[in-house]
């Protein structure tokens, strides 16, 4: 279900400056970085730009068209994020409830000190783990790909990199995670990893439902957003986007070894990265948070409780760069604060890229971005799927095109 669509100079954006964003990426497919790209850019509820450029699978020649669908991977951790704030609503839990409480194998946590991956040296938590935390990415968890801390490479070795032990479900995951150190003590540092994947088991464990189901119900079905799931229908197949890594030395995108399509709904639910979906079913969760909870005649959250997600919940006020771990992205993270399951931007200027304060926003491994500014009501979607994210500075460049468009 698409959004209208509007002419741009109606809501003060210049055709020929957003012109400039192909324009711009066109390169990105024509000298082999891309195989192909999607962008969508909306303003007060409509579309006033969008494109096509390159190949959704370049072995096949197919092209990329609106409706392809792409591995979103962390951009599923806003929509994990809505569906737990909407328990949270419903007084199931408090933000500083211990994880314990749902998942009782974070009792037992422990945080690394010291040593090498094999024989580390931990020490026990100061405080519980809470659900905060989680949501926040400053739990302590981490993620085997990182390749930055000991309890990285402690995750790889028990087979927790770009996947995880065959076999294992989500509440299989989180037993597992919870056995490995933590990289610090919770709510003290910023780091990112399987904290949202942990926040899915806990929606499963309040809500009485699998993950796929209860975001199917609640939040997918409700929005419209019928193109999203952990799977590829068969309707889709055909509109499936394949999975590209620069090749070494050229850069050029090659096909990449994770490039597996699910067809059916996997075993392990990742609240974190396993949801399939479109720019136009993304562009409906954006006008949802615009909304401030509610879009279309359906609201999922309260209009204060958005407010609140939206805002910098970091210790002390800091942004990422200040307490944040080294994060695989192409830019900085100066003036960029975290809420609950998006980033937000608290210094335009300090990040050094044209932007409004208070936007929020978040991008997944393949590529995909996707950002929300209340200030001038504007939803961005693109789409692409080259992994990983920090190969190209796509978002920056992203954000000064659009922004440059706009005139009023």
């Amino acid at each position: 279900m698409t959004l209208p669509h509007a002419d741009p100079s109606e809501l003060g954006f210049d055709a020929d400056r957003l012109d400039r964003i192909a324009a711009h990426f066109r390169h990105y497919v024509d000298d082999g970085r891309l195989p192909g790209w999607q962008v969508a850019v909306a303003r007060h509820g409509s579309v006033v730009y969008e494109a096509t450029y390159g190949q959704r699978d370049l072995e096949a020649g197919t092209p990329w068209t609106d409706d392809t669908v792409v591995r979103l991977f962390s951009m599923t951790k806003p929509l994990t994020s809505v569906a737990a704030m909407m328990l949270y609503e419903q007084g199931r839990f408090e933000l500083k409830d211990p994880v314990s409480r749902f998942i009782p194998s974070f009792a037992d946590a422990r945080v690394y000190r010291s040593g090498n991956p094999v024989k580390p040296v931990t020490e026990g938590l100061t405080e519980p783990m809470r659900i905060w935390h989680l949501l926040t990415h400053t739990s302590g968890l981490t993620y085997g790909f990182h390749h930055q801390h000991p309890t990285d490479a402690i995750y790889r070795a028990r087979g927790f990199e770009w996947g995880r032990p065959e076999g294992l479900d989500l509440a299989g995951c989180c037993d597992a995670w919870a056995a490995m150190p933590l990289v610090f003590q919770p709510g003290t540092e910023w780091n990112y990893g399987v904290s949202t994947d942990v926040l899915g088991r806990v929606v499963e464990v309040v809500s009485g439902q699998s993950l796929d189901e209860f975001l199917r119900d609640q939040v997918l079905g409700p929005l419209g957003m019928h193109d999203t799931a952990f799977h590829v229908g068969p309707e889709q197949i055909e509109r499936a986007a394949q999975l590209y890594s620069p090749q070494p030395g050229t850069g050029r995108a090659v096909p990449s070894p994770l490039a597996t399509v699910p067809t059916e709904t996997p075993t392990f639910l990742s609240g974190g990265g396993g949801l399939w979906g479109t720019a136009a079913d993304y562009l409906r969760f954006c006008q949802l948070m615009l909304g401030r909870g509610e879009f279309d005649g359906v609201r999922l959250l309260g209009s204060r409780t958005v407010d609140y997600m939206v805002q910098n919940h970091l210790p002390g006020g800091a942004d990422l760069e200040h307490v944040g771990r080294p994060l695989f992205a192409e830019t900085s993270f100066d003036g960029v604060g975290f809420g609950l399951g998006f980033s937000v931007s608290l210094d335009p200027v300090a990040n050094r890229v044209l932007s409004s304060p208070g936007e929020y926003a978040w991008g997944g491994a393949a590529s995909t971005a996707f950002w929300c500014d209340p200030a001038e009501q504007i939803a961005v979607v693109f789409l692409t799927q080259l992994l990983p994210s920090s190969t190209h500075p796509i978002r920056p460049q992203l954000k000064q095109l659009v922004y440059q468009a706009l005139v009023d």
